[in-house]
């Protein structure tokens, strides 16, 4: 009798991953699209920087050098303490379409990443907005125009993909492995019209769209979130396009030590609580199905017939690898998917410490 039923709850659980992969498929079977669209609309890129001035020197070449008819970029100092503001100063003098923003912290808004974002929105002279990171840098000169092209009369919000670079550590492998899941996910749930995240590595929108939802407003109060956030409320089946060509990549620089990953995460899974409520339960059961299925796999062994469960784990398993290795070639991440359940199960029970330590420990600031 318990038998029978840890077998048909282990069912149940897999028919719930295999659901959510379904769901994946939309993504990862998802053709690139065959129009040749090309627009022309004058793009604003903004940047907000705090203590980047290396990162600056290294990747503002990139920017400039983009293949795109009209462009500014909007180089945001959100007080910082080296010397970002005069690296920022010395590309502008020699480049007409570099603005600056100088943000000083003020009481009402002390270290608040959104604060600064907004005052570079109100400095952009264009529409279309483009939105990277001063650690990140475009994979082609046709970054901008690829991104530009997803945008239309309609589509106001554009989702683009922004992966890691690759070193040759574990921690690397899990945090790109962990990018990968993330972006599948985002991207997928954006072609079945519930759009509930981007990343602001690489992320479009209009400045209508940014006005007619007040900006920050909403979450002005939370560090964190100036993309996930603003993209789950103002995100509509209509309205958000994805990018996902390989010329409209960005790539950043990973973290290379376990306690600044963890941070981050802890930041991440913190800002991912104030969701829509149906876009945490979707998201929750996804991740509960998954530490479920890990569960079951290791009780079943133990109280159930190893024959009567291999069929399901095996199915399981293959429903996860077509769908993972499609959507890691689409992302330039095919050397992952060898590694999928050892990093799963690392993923799994990281996010799981995350969410534990967090109830005890919230992170505040962006930086």
């Amino acid at each position: 009798m318990i038998a029978t039923i840890m077998l048909s709850t282990f069912a149940i659980i897999v028919c719930i991953n295999c659901t959510y992969y379904f769901i994946f498929s939309k993504f990862s079977f998802l053709k690139p699209p065959t129009d040749s669209k090309i627009n022309t609309h004058p793009i604003s890129l903004i940047v907000c920087a705090k203590n980047e001035s290396e990162n600056l020197k290294k990747h503002i070449p990139f920017w400039l050098k983009q293949k795109y008819p009209d462009f500014e970029i909007i180089l945001i100092n959100d007080a910082s303490s080296d010397d970002t503001l005069e690296v920022m100063e010395s590309f502008a003098a020699n480049d007409s379409r570099i603005k600056i923003v100088n943000v000083v912290n003020i009481e009402a808004f002390w270290a608040n990443k959104k604060y600064a974002l907004t005052l570079g929105i109100k400095k952009a002279k264009n529409k279309h907005l483009l939105f990277t990171d001063a650690d990140c840098k475009p994979k082609s000169d046709s970054w901008i125009q690829e991104m530009a092209n997803q945008f239309s009369e309609s589509k106001q919000l554009i989702l683009g993909y922004s992966g890691y670079q690759k070193k040759p550590s574990f921690l690397n492998k899990l945090i790109r492995f962990e990018t990968c899941i993330t972006a599948l996910q985002y991207f997928s749930y954006a072609k079945i019209g519930m759009p509930y995240m981007g990343v602001g590595r690489n992320l479009g929108y209009t400045s209508t769209l940014f006005y007619e939802n007040n900006g920050f407003m909403s979450h002005m109060y939370i560090r964190s979130g100036d993309d996930d956030l603003f993209v789950n409320e103002a995100a509509t089946s209509k309205n958000t396009a994805i990018c996902f060509s390989k010329e409209s990549f960005t790539e950043s620089i990973p973290k290379t030590t376990w306690k600044s990953f963890w941070n981050q995460k802890k930041r991440h899974i913190t800002t991912a609580k104030n969701y829509k409520t149906v876009h945490k339960i979707v998201l929750s059961l996804y991740y509960m199905a998954n530490l479920l299925f890990w569960i079951g796999v290791a009780l079943c062994f133990f109280f159930i017939p190893w024959v009567w469960v291999a069929g399901l784990i095996a199915f399981r398993i293959l429903i996860q690898g077509i769908m993972y290795s499609k959507a890691f070639k689409k992302l330039n991440e095919t050397g992952l998917f060898y590694f999928i359940p050892i990093l799963e199960l690392f993923l799994i029970y990281l996010q799981l410490s995350i969410f534990i330590s967090n109830i005890f420990s919230k992170p505040k600031h962006w930086k």
